[in-house]
């Protein structure tokens, strides 16, 4: 139990910038506190004793804002960020590592009895004000956006939105492209966000353009030299500054930032 406990706020911690301490979560969030009395109304909803375990919530959902039935299954590691009007229904059942935000409803669709809500799998992120409903799965590492509504089972690590809810995006492995778009961005100091998996997005394209196109400049260029040397020339040894704490090569590539003097003594180089 204390085990389980410390994780609970292990992970406010890790997911909430705003959290200075355990003790800050452990009496001033509410997200923790409905969780915390949700594992014991579950508990006592398991052996039978329902009627209490009801009453119990109620005075929970009074407490926090935060309305999760006895009978829902939640998982390690979950984490209701605010919380205010977050509703989870008796049949949900909810992975590990899952957050949700406030205004968030895991509800159901049908009047007749057994499963009739969600279900989210691991690492489930669920947006402000979405709506998951009916006995729908979300898989693993899935994003849902803010006010979306779910009304079909989601692909694992997709995002979707909208109104009803429509696949925007599904994250996939790095490619090697991927990893030396990555590295190129780190070099130059420039902080890629564009160059992420899931974003279908014209400005991402574009700085994923620019990336491999300076991947491959230098590419060349280092060729370049290396055949001038082959047959003979002298390229004199130009001193790069380095960006980022990274060491260059002579020759393989130039600082973005290098000033003026120093791209022309470069350029006299080159010729």
């Amino acid at each position: 139990m204390f085990s389980t406990l410390k994780e609970d706020i292990r992970c406010v911690m890790e997911r909430d910038p705003a959290a200075r301490n355990a003790f800050e979560v452990f009496t001033t969030y509410p997200g923790f506190h409905a969780l915390l009395m949700h594992r014991g109304n579950h508990w006592l909803w398991s052996k039978g004793l329902r009627w209490l375990a009801r009453v119990l919530s109620n005075i929970a959902r009074w407490l926090t804002g935060i309305e999760i039935h006895p009978g829902a299954r939640i998982g390690r590691r979950f984490f209701i960020d605010h919380g205010m009007g977050v509703v989870i229904g008796e049949t949900a059942e909810i992975g590990d590592d899952c957050t949700l935000y406030h205004g968030v409803t895991l509800g159901g669709t049908a009047w007749e009895k057994g499963k009739r809500h969600p279900t989210l799998m691991n690492n489930v992120i669920i947006g402000a004000g979405a709506k998951v409903l009916g006995p729908v799965t979300v898989g693993d590492d899935a994003r849902v956006g803010s006010n979306a509504v779910v009304v079909k089972d989601v692909p694992a690590g997709a995002t979707v939105v909208g109104i009803p809810a429509r696949v925007a995006g599904v994250r996939r492995e790095p490619t090697e492209r991927d990893r030396q778009r990555e590295a190129v961005a780190r070099r130059i100091g420039f902080e890629a966000y564009g160059a992420t998996n899931d974003m279908p997005d014209p400005v991402a394209s574009a700085i994923n353009a620019i990336l491999d196109h300076i991947h491959v400049t230098d590419q060349r260029m280092q060729e370049m030299c290396s055949a001038l040397k082959q047959l003979g020339g002298s390229i004199e040894d130009t001193s790069i500054p380095e960006i980022e704490g990274c060491e260059i090569e002579n020759g393989t590539a130039a600082d973005a930032t290098s000033t003026e003097g120093e791209g022309s003594r470069q350029r006299e180089a080159g010729s």
